[in-house]
């Protein structure tokens, strides 16, 4: 049985439980998130995003007028709930009535700008170790499979979201302070940050633009090879608009985006750094220009192109 990580005495969420955002047209949504390799359920007028052989929901779609980041839900242990209340009351943070009148144990406010945020409790959904890596395949002859023996590409886990934020600095003074997130990496307009019980480089992350709103949302998968294998998916259905194949520098990620059709992204991640809950990372400070990648094609132009605050 595998052991959850928690740092004893310290307050602070322990996993990104999921975000719901809706878009125009939800049999889009579940054609692209289908092809990427997602397990798809219709659910309460709505899409749940799951991955093949887990139990944890990541995100959800709904319905609406256009492309909008509707709530980013955190997960906390069950026993730091009460001590939760108390630090939003001790930070002037007022409590939402919730939207769920079934749900009576989450807490529901904003942040800064305005984004509805929820902790509750929950099982720790970021990972404890490391992710391990797919198996090699049998040695023989060739090296490689026949085209058509190739399995789907199925990721493992979402890893990470970016959101947008008006007000970078604030934002991370705020998720700092009231969820116990602590920065991994800030260069410049970007910054990372991770679970304090243990989490991956980062299990959110934000970028400076003119409004909130939803970048992408990483999703793990077991080789560098099925990195490759999912552009390949994603290009065969359509899907030719991202970026990648390349590494990242800032989490040391092997990564191909792939954008959906509202502009946002979904990112096949391989390999990302683990903080362990006892280890107290040092931030970096790096040059937006010598961190964002280290190797790949250039990003496309409208990479970092926040298409809700356009509409």
């Amino acid at each position: 049985m595998e052991v959850v990580s928690r740092r004893p005495g310290v307050l602070g969420v322990h996993s990104l439980d999921h975000f719901e955002f809706a878009v125009p047209d939800l049999a889009m949504a579940q054609a692209f998130y289908e092809r990427f390799g997602l397990d798809v359920r219709a659910a309460e007028g709505g899409l749940d995003l799951h991955t093949y052989g887990h139990p944890h929901r990541w995100a959800r779609v709904v319905e609406g007028p256009r492309k909008a980041l509707r709530h980013i839900s955190f997960g906390a242990f069950d026993d730091d709930m009460t001590a939760f209340r108390g630090q939003l009351d001790a930070l002037g943070v007022d409590l939402i009535p919730s939207p769920d009148p079934a749900d009576n144990l989450s807490l529901w406010f904003r942040d800064p700008h305005g984004v509805l945020l929820r902790v509750r409790p929950a099982e720790k959904s970021s990972p404890n170790a490391p992710s391990p890596h797919s198996p090699a395949p049998t040695p023989s002859l060739r090296g490689a499979p026949m085209r058509g023996d190739v399995p789907p590409v199925r990721p493992r886990r979402m890893s990470h979201a970016l959101f947008f934020t008006p007000g970078i600095d604030a934002t991370l003074d705020f998720y700092s302070r009231v969820l116990g997130l602590r920065i991994s990496d800030h260069p410049g307009p970007v910054a990372f940050l991770h679970g304090v019980h243990g989490s991956d480089h980062h299990l959110i992350a934000f970028a400076q633009s003119s409004a909130p709103g939803y970048h992408h949302s990483a999703w793990d998968v077991g080789s560098l090879e099925e990195v490759g294998l999912g552009a390949a998916q994603m290009a065969e259905a359509g899907h030719t608009r991202g970026w990648g194949v390349g590494r990242h520098v800032l989490g040391s990620n092997y990564f191909h985006y792939v954008q959906d059709p509202w502009g946002s992204f979904a990112e096949y991640s391989f390999d990302i750094d683990y903080v362990p809950a006892d280890l107290d990372w040092e931030t970096g400070h790096p040059a937006p220009e010598n961190s964002l990648y280290l190797w790949g094609p250039p990003p496309p132009e409208d990479f970092i192109t926040n298409h809700e605050a356009a509409a």
